[in-house]
């Protein structure tokens, strides 16, 4: 029971700092409507959800023990892709740009609306094949951020600023994490398993910082004379 509660507690903690990421991370697109600035948000928004459904099912593990986790892989999976395709397409769109973009957000969405239903079609999934996904999303999730780290380095090589190694830093210990727990996936290793939820909660406080400091720093140029 201790286990259970605890492991609720960190996914809270967790999903409110991403939907206090997706607060601060919203502005630019609600500023300047550009299709290329909802992917973060989106990301640390689906990522968020995916934490408050894994607090729910350990809250009340014998309520729900199978139904909601396989929700929390489905919105982590795809929280992963959105924040890759969002730095993909990070750079200023072209007309081609926009129009890959908006077939692959709406190819996303299609995906993951898909999935959630064929659950509700066909529930009856083994626990072998859980695990199996389980594996999937977690490989899923270091291939997309282990992009993001390489792409942030490259960013901050060209044009180095002090915010872009912590973001690099936010991702990579996030990718840590991710490694961590397909490591406890394979061989039940408890170190591994607590090891990727300490980690994970590092990077969402770097994430934290850093967007936090940014703000701040845009908000007191602005008030500049």
């Amino acid at each position: 029971m201790y286990y259970d509660e605890l492991r609720s507690i960190i996914e809270i903690i967790s999903a409110v700092i991403c939907f206090i990421l997706l607060r601060f991370m919203i502005k630019p697109y609600l500023v300047t409507r550009e299709g290329r600035y909802i992917g973060l948000p989106l990301g640390f928004g689906f990522l968020g959800v995916s934490y408050v459904i894994s607090a729910i099912a350990y809250a009340q593990p014998n309520f729900v023990e199978g139904d909601l986790k396989w929700f929390q892989l489905l919105f982590r999976g795809f929280s992963f892709v959105f924040l890759a395709v969002a730095y993909y397409f990070s750079k200023k769109p072209s007309k081609n740009t926009r129009i890959f973009w908006d077939i692959t957000f709406s190819g996303l969405f299609v995906g993951l609306t898909a999935l959630a239903l064929l659950y509700f079609i066909a529930p009856q999934i083994t626990l072998d094949n859980y695990w199996t996904i389980n594996l999937f999303v977690r490989a899923t999730g270091i291939v997309c951020l282990s992009y993001i780290f390489v792409h942030c380095i490259r960013e901050h090589i060209k044009e180095a600023e002090p915010t872009s190694i912590w973001v690099a830093t936010a991702y990579a210990l996030l990718g840590i994490s991710q490694y961590s727990t397909l490591v406890w996936v394979v061989d039940k290793s408890y170190f591994a398993f607590w090891g990727s939820l300490a980690v994970r909660l590092m990077g969402l406080a770097v994430f934290l910082y850093v967007t936090y400091h940014s703000f701040y720093q845009l908000k007191k140029k602005r008030q500049q004379p």
